[in-house]
């Protein structure tokens, strides 16, 4: 069990560090402002991406019947039939979406994109369901072959192009080659069925997952919007970097703890005494691995975040460095949050993450106006994290309700590592050099209680 993580830990972070790789050339090789022209890609994918999320990948691992290969064939028919709608959507809202972005020569770029969401519609789902096997290297070689080509087609289009069109037709690169690869390590056929009673049994598992799409459009791009729409694409594009290089190991967290705990979860009978036991354990185990991931990620960007700015991007990101660490600690907590929401997902409670997405959005308003205002990125940081601890909070209380995790074993590590976030925040931005070895102290010594405090971690790894 142990190697099955560590290989889906390495798998994911192997493909995050190739499009994270990927960014970073695109940023290096091309002038800023066009930089933030093609971090926008990724906001005209997310909106189609948050009209049409299902949760059809999840469902064919959380169902009883995700073996069927009727069933497969259903729900890869209904992936196909989503992805056209979507591509239809995205290449009719281009022109809408440039001119809010206040860049309408773009738009001929955003109906290019419209290509992405049908070509990985058509990715073969036998990737996903042997994840219920424990079987992941065909998801992995799924996400890391496709990365690796869309990096190396970086430099032709570079000398071809040499603007935002570069990162634009290295998406395409990506999204041909995704589909192909399902295709080629996939073991059974490949069919397509539009059956209405599983597409109606997929809108009810997935509408809740349908709505947190949007939540999560709101929460991973309504910061970028308005940075972009209020203050130009310089200064989207340093912001967009910044979210780049914070979110990128965040994504890869989140979704190795989704990919490694949800089989494990889903396999479990809560119908009697000992399996209830064998869940709540479980699904403890992964609320404290979700806190380590996000302690892990904060020390990685304070000890790394810094020199890779330097040494890959050049002087003409530096304004970036000073909005690090605050920018991991608010994706820290949207890591933390991510544990009690795979819990609730294994037992089908869609809507826990729904809910949680709520609390997040309310933010938005706030840094808008404060925006407008003239507050700067750094405040919108602050107010992000606010609405991520809010939403990480609400989490909690959910999972602790639906389906009824007792928390006493969350909260107390909990604590420490919300000490250990403040003590990484003040560091960099209030504590002097003089106090700075106080500082790293206070926050080794958290984390260290943190995980002291994990006892079902420790039974976890002692049983494998």
């Amino acid at each position: 069990m142990f190697r099955s993580a560590l290989l889906i830990l390495s798998g994911n972070a192997a493909t995050s560090l190739l499009l994270l790789a990927r960014n970073l050339l695109v940023a290096r090789l091309i002038p800023v402002a066009d930089y933030g022209i093609a971090a926008t890609f990724a906001i005209a994918m997310a909106v189609v991406e948050m009209m049409s999320q299902l949760g059809l990948q999840q469902q064919i691992v959380q169902a009883k019947n995700g073996e069927d290969p009727y069933f497969q064939a259903a729900l890869q028919g209904f992936q196909v039939l989503r992805g056209v709608i979507a591509g239809i959507i995205l290449f009719f809202l281009a022109p809408l979406l440039a001119n809010f972005m206040n860049i309408p020569q773009a738009a001929w770029a955003y109906q290019v994109m419209a290509l992405v969401p049908v070509l990985n519609a058509f990715t073969h789902f036998d990737v996903h369901r042997m994840n219920r096997s424990m079987v992941f290297w065909p998801l992995i070689l799924t996400g890391a072959v496709p990365a690796l080509l869309s990096v190396l087609a970086i430099w032709p289009l570079t000398i071809f192009y040499g603007d935002y069109k570069v990162m634009l037709y290295a998406i395409i690169v990506q999204a041909v080659m995704t589909a192909l690869t399902s295709h080629l390590v996939a073991k059974r056929p490949y069919r397509l069925v539009l059956d209405p009673t599983i597409m109606a049994q997929s809108l009810r598992f997935g509408w809740p997952l349908l709505i947190n799409g949007i939540l999560l459009f709101a929460v991973f791009n309504g910061d970028k919007l308005i940075v972009g729409r209020e203050l130009g694409m310089e200064t989207l594009a340093i912001f967009a970097m910044g979210f780049t290089l914070t979110l990128t190991p965040t994504l890869v967290m989140a979704k190795s703890a989704q990919n490694f705990f949800l089989p494990q979860l889903s396999a479990v009978d809560r119908s009697t005494v000992e399996g209830m036991a064998r869940f709540q354990h479980l699904s403890v185990v992964t609320m404290q691995a979700s806190l380590i991931y996000g302690a892990l990620l904060v020390g990685l960007i304070a000890l790394l975040g810094a020199p890779v700015i330097t040494l890959l991007l050049g002087e003409k990101f530096d304004s970036l460095i000073p909005l690090l660490i605050p920018l991991a600690v608010m994706q820290a907590i949207r890591v933390a949050k991510t544990g009690g929401l795979v819990v609730a997902l294994s037992c089908g409670h869609t809507r826990n993450a729904m809910y949680a997405g709520f609390i997040r959005i309310t933010a938005l308003p706030v840094a808008w106006y404060t925006v407008v205002q003239g507050a700067d990125l750094l405040v919108i940081i602050w107010i992000a994290a606010i609405g991520e601890a809010g939403g990480y909070a609400l989490s909690l209380f959910l999972t602790h309700r639906r389906p009824g995790i007792e928390l006493s074993s969350v909260l107390k590590p909990t604590a420490a590592i919300m000490l250990f976030w403040i003590a990484a925040i003040t560091q960099q931005s209030l504590f002097t050099a003089s106090l700075g070895w106080i500082n790293i102290s206070l926050m080794a010594l958290s984390v260290t209680v943190a995980i002291l405090l994990m006892k079902d971690v420790h039974l976890y790894l002692r049983q494998q």
